[in-house]
């Protein structure tokens, strides 16, 4: 055999070893990947009404009302924009201590925490004489979301004995 030839089969070799151990790299990630994808905890959309379900729309409820008084006085000029920041600081950190069960009431959780949270920047903002627009519109967002998981779910929730009207 030539020089030539010799050189040509070797290459030939390393080509065909360069594509095997590719094909095999792609087969272990492929395992990998189904492994992993497979393995993954589903989320649980059963509906529940547990004691810490009713305990968080006591909460949220409780928290609302109170936000909603501390707003009102605010516009009227009975109590400072540190007030209504304050309560709203306050109603977050208890809202994201509540630990409900239902999948739905997890999710109005997240957003309520959320909307909270972006209320007290705009308050600051609007104190601080900044436009606070954008973030205000955030929180009511955020909060038409929270409106439009718990009107979704009250019957299911109703049906287990968890009341959610007074959050509509």
């Amino acid at each position: 055999m030539g020089d030539g030839r010799k050189a040509a089969v070797a290459e030939n070799v390393d080509v065909r070893r360069l594509g095997l151990t590719a094909a095999g790299l792609l087969v272990i990630v492929t395992i990998a990947l189904a492994l992993v994808t497979n393995g993954r905890a589903k989320p649980d959309l059963t509906h529940t009404c547990s004691a810490t379900d009713r305990q968080f729309i006591d909460a949220a409820r409780t928290n609302m009302t109170a936000l909603e008084l501390w707003s009102e006085q605010y516009q009227s000029g009975d109590a400072s924009a540190g007030d209504l920041v304050g309560q709203a600081h306050a109603a977050a950190k208890i809202m994201r201590g509540t630990g409900p069960t239902d999948f739905s009431l997890r999710q109005t959780q997240r957003l309520m925490v959320g909307m909270l949270n972006e209320y007290a920047k705009g308050v600051q903002l609007h104190q601080r004489k900044r436009d606070a627009g954008p973030t205000m519109y955030r929180a009511y967002g955020l909060a038409n979301f929270a409106h439009a998981v718990l009107l979704r779910n009250e019957r299911p929730l109703a049906r287990l004995g968890c009341d959610i009207r007074p959050l509509l």
